[in-house]
């Protein structure tokens, strides 16, 4: 598997657009709002809701950055006029964060500021290592500032990631809201697990503290032993989709499930998502859209060739993974 997703990594640069879009078609919504408005419209028949991300991240200048502060606007206004039950995902360094971080808070705080007067979430997508902890602080600083429609995004392979669950849930209280997953960039060895049963097990580690810290707990995993340990945690709690007993918690939030998620990327395991619907588990659609859907493709594949062979087993056998 290994060998056949470097080949992949090596092919795919030099290979027509239309082969890479043919790929990315089935993971990304388009390239525009309405396309990721059409899909969403489409897919709430499943009993599904989403979170929406614009494609696109460590900018070149601050000039790009005021682009996405308006996409990001004009996304807001369609999902109220369609009255979709979506959040947004943002990702820090598309708003400035590694050129200029005050200027890249400002930016946030706008589309933060309009999201909380139309009661919509906000979820700061956790890039690699270098923005970790900035991404914390963003999230911080602005529940210290009344915005109470926010969350981050924590990745179970790095080391630090339990007591990051530990310092937040600490500092936040019941209004800490995560989303745990396994982490898509391969990290230094150094400060991360590498080997697939230390990153699945550290993950399962950190749903178990979030959900005992009275913390919404989104659980966005496409991997059997996560997901199976998470229903196991959640029984053994008594949390269902229709109680919650933890007493350290707020209760239900607006567009949430009681208490905890289940999130699926766009295209990946669509008849588990179902499956977890059908149950009453509440769960989420990842929904990227925008022009960067090639770069998307070809860097997510160059960070994690083993992306490589889902692909590949996707196109040959759809059957397997309906979208």
């Amino acid at each position: 598997m290994a060998v056949f997703g470097r080949f992949v990594v090596r092919f795919l640069p030099i290979a027509p657009k239309f082969i890479v879009k043919r790929i990315a078609g089935r993971y990304v919504a388009g390239s525009d709002i309405e396309s990721a408005v059409t899909l969403m419209k489409k897919m709430s028949e499943e009993n599904t809701s989403f979170t929406i991300d614009v494609l696109g991240e460590e900018i070149k200048n601050l000039d790009e950055a005021r682009y996405f502060v308006e996409e990001y606007s004009r996304l807001l206004d369609e999902i109220i006029l369609h009255g979709i039950n979506a959040h947004i995902s943002l990702k820090p360094t598309a708003f400035g964060l590694l050129l200029d971080k005050d200027i890249a808070i400002d930016n946030i705080e706008e589309i933060l500021n309009k999201a909380a007067i139309n009661d919509i979430f906000v979820r700061l997508d956790m890039e690699d290592h270098r923005v970790t902890q900035d991404t914390i602080d963003i999230v911080l600083l602005m529940q210290e500032k009344g915005y109470q429609n926010i969350g981050t995004v924590l990745q179970g392979r790095l080391f630090r990631t339990e007591n990051d669950v530990k310092e937040i849930s600490d500092s936040l209280g019941p209004l800490s809201d995560f989303r745990i997953c396994k982490g898509i960039y391969l990290e230094p060895e150094d400060i991360s697990y590498s080997n697939y049963q230390e990153i699945v097990d550290a993950t399962n580690r950190c749903i178990d503290l979030m959900l005992e810290s009275g913390s919404y707990t989104a659980i966005a995993s496409h991997d059997y032993p996560i997901i199976d340990h998470s229903l196991e945690k959640l029984k053994n709690m008594g949390i269902s989709p229709s109680h919650d007993p933890r007493e350290n918690t707020v209760g239900v939030r607006a567009g949430k499930g009681i208490g905890y998620e289940f999130q699926f990327l766009l295209g990946v395991r669509g008849d588990l998502r179902r499956k977890l619907a059908s149950d009453g588990h509440f769960t989420r659609l990842y929904v990227p859209y925008g022009t960067k859907w090639y770069e998307y493709g070809i860097r997510r594949i160059r960070e994690n060739p083993d992306i490589a062979w889902h692909v590949t087993k996707t196109l040959l056998m759809p059957w397997t993974n309906r979208r």
